[in-house]
């Protein structure tokens, strides 16, 4: 007897499970607009690119598990699975928090530069993605990642910067562009890595995701003029640099772009599709 109402009870419980599973499918439908989040990580860079149709793209993970509140409130408790991770570079403000979402989230591919850290964590982050074998790929200058409509153009670094001693030199650069609009996400780079990049490439642009924090050493007024952006996320939390710097502010707003922080506008979610940019503050 005590079997058989075993038997009943679990029956229920997996009927019940499906019918919450379709519920989740029914009522949350995919997006058809581009989605990205600027996740407030404190200080630290962490972005998460929601393409139409659902597919995840997560960019940097910050210094600490923040990361989990902040795409806790945005993906369903059901969902799961992210189907890139990206990393720009490898310091602690930018793959610490990754170690956690792979312990939580089935990953598709894990992306970066080939360029292992130095931090004692580092080692961590190598072993988890070894033992949930995620597939990893290196990505440099010149390749590209196209979905639908969508594609990350990899702008930067090239062969000849990989070895920089400046790890913020070898940061990935990469270009989105969605929806008629386009965002250039630069991480660490600084002023010297800016002006290579407009020696190549024609970088008129809508959104900047501000290179390291806001620190004086890059968005030099060369680059901004260049690239033009309406919208500037400065990713950053409290710390002992002085970011953003007075210097990084005054060049942007000489230049008209609407700046927002997440230290004061908490996370920043943008809504992309052919006729304007939405922006969103999670205070």
């Amino acid at each position: 007897m005590k079997i058989k109402n075993w038997i009943i009870l679990t029956l229920l419980f997996l009927i019940v499970f499906d019918g919450f599973i379709w519920l989740e499918i029914i009522f949350h439908p995919k997006n058809k607009n581009t989605e990205v989040y600027f996740l407030s990580v404190g200080q630290g860079d962490s972005e998460l690119v929601i393409l139409p149709g659902g597919v995840k793209v997560l960019i940097d993970g910050g210094p600490s598990n923040k990361v989990i509140d902040e795409l806790s409130s945005i993906l369903r408790p059901t969902d799961r699975y992210i189907d890139l991770v990206m990393l720009s570079h490898a310091q602690t403000d930018h793959f610490t928090g990754l170690i956690d979402v792979l312990r939580r989230f089935q990953v598709g591919v894990f992306i970066y530069n080939g360029r292992s850290g130095t931090a004692s964590s580092w080692p961590e982050l190598a072993e988890i993605i070894k033992q949930n074998k995620v597939p990893v790929e290196i990505l440099m200058a010149g390749d590209k990642i196209s979905y639908l409509d969508s594609r990350f153009d990899f702008l930067f670094p090239d062969k000849n910067f990989i070895a920089s001693a400046e790890l913020n030199d070898t940061a990935l650069v990469q270009l989105l562009q969605s929806q008629g609009a386009k965002i250039l996400f630069t991480g660490d780079v600084g002023v010297k890595i800016e002006n290579y990049l407009l020696q190549r490439f024609n970088l008129d642009i809508d959104v900047l995701k501000v290179a390291h924090h806001g620190s004086k050493f890059s968005s030099s007024e060369e680059f901004l003029e260049s690239t033009s952006p309406k919208l500037a996320i400065i990713e950053v939390g409290k710390n002992s640099y002085g970011h953003p710097t007075q210097d990084a502010l005054s060049r942007l707003a000489s230049i008209g772009a609407q700046i927002f922080r997440t230290d004061k506008d908490g996370m920043i979610k943008l809504v992309l599709n052919s006729q304007k940019i939405s922006v969103f503050k999670q205070e």
